[in-house]
C-alpha cells in the first residue's frame, strides 16, 4: 500500500488549508500529464508521495525556514522535484525550476498552473547558461558533485538572509564521502533517517554546501 497525501500532513502538522489542497491535488496533475510526458517512471508514479514528494521536503527538513523573498533555483527540476513541493510549503520565496529537457518543462509549468502555484517559475535552459544569482541552488541527483559544482559556482548572491548561509542543498543516496572529497567541496551530511521513520530514507541525504 502507497502512502497518500496523509504522510505529508503527519510530518507537516501546519499546513494550511491551501497548502493541503495543493499537496492533495498532485495525485490527480501527476498522472495525467506523466501519462503524456513520462517524467516519473510508470510504477513509481504509485510512490509520489513518499519517493518524490516527502523526499523533495527533506530540504524543508533541514532547513525549517526560509525567510520571504528568498530565491531559489531547482536545477534539472525534471518534473518539478524539489522545486514543486518546495514552492508549496514556502509560498513567499521564489523558485527559478529549469532543465535542458524542454518537455519536462512544459510538465512543470502546467502541474503550477493546475495548483495555483504563483512563486514558480520554469525554463528550458542549462543552469550554467543563467546570469541570474540565488540564495540556495536545490537538485536531485543529477550529477555527480565534481560535475554539478561548477554549473552553480557563480550563481549565488553574497548577502545572506535567511538562518543558514546561501548555497547548495542537494538530495542524494548511498555513500557520497568519496564523491564530495572528489568534487572538493566541505559539504555537511544531513540524514534522512533523522526526518522520516520510512525505510526509503535509510541511506538518503541532504548534503549542504555554503558558498
Amino acid at each position: 500500500m502507497n502512502p497518500t497525501v496523509d504522510i505529508i500532513y503527519s510530518y507537516f502538522p501546519k499546513l494550511t488549508d491551501k497548502q493541503k489542497e495543493q499537496f492533495s491535488q498532485l495525485a490527480e496533475v501527476y498522472p495525467f500529464w506523466n501519462n503524456q510526458i513520462n517524467v516519473i517512471s510508470r510504477k513509481d508514479v504509485e510512490s509520489l508521495y513518499l519517493h518524490h514528494v516527502l523526499h523533495s521536503l527533506g530540504i524543508a527538513k533541514f532547513v525549517q525556514e526560509l525567510t520571504p523573498g528568498t530565491h531559489v533555483l531547482d536545477v534539472g527540476t525534471g518534473g518539478g522535484f524539489p522545486g514543486i513541493p518546495l514552492a508549496i510549503l514556502f509560498p513567499e520565496v521564489h523558485f527559478h525550476l529549469v532543465d535542458s529537457i524542454g518537455k519536462k518543462i512544459k510538465v512543470v509549468r502546467e502541474v503550477a498552473e493546475a495548483i495555483g502555484l504563483t512563486n514558480v517559475e520554469a525554463d528550458h535552459i542549462r543552469a550554467e547558461q543563467l546570469d541570474t544569482k540565488y540564495d540556495f541552488v536545490v537538485s536531485r541527483a543529477v550529477t555527480r558533485f565534481a560535475d554539478f559544482a561548477p554549473w552553480v559556482q557563480n550563481k549565488f548572491l553574497k548577502k545572506d538572509k535567511n538562518s543558514i548561509p546561501n548555497g547548495i542543498l542537494y538530495l542524494k543516496g548511498g555513500d557520497l564521502k568519496a564523491e564530495i572529497k572528489e568534487a572538493n567541496l566541505k559539504a555537511e551530511l544531513h540524514p534522512l533517517s533523522s526526518y522520516f521513520k520510512e525505510d526509503f530514507f535509510d541511506t538518503k541525504y541532504v548534503v549542504y554546501v555554503p558558498m
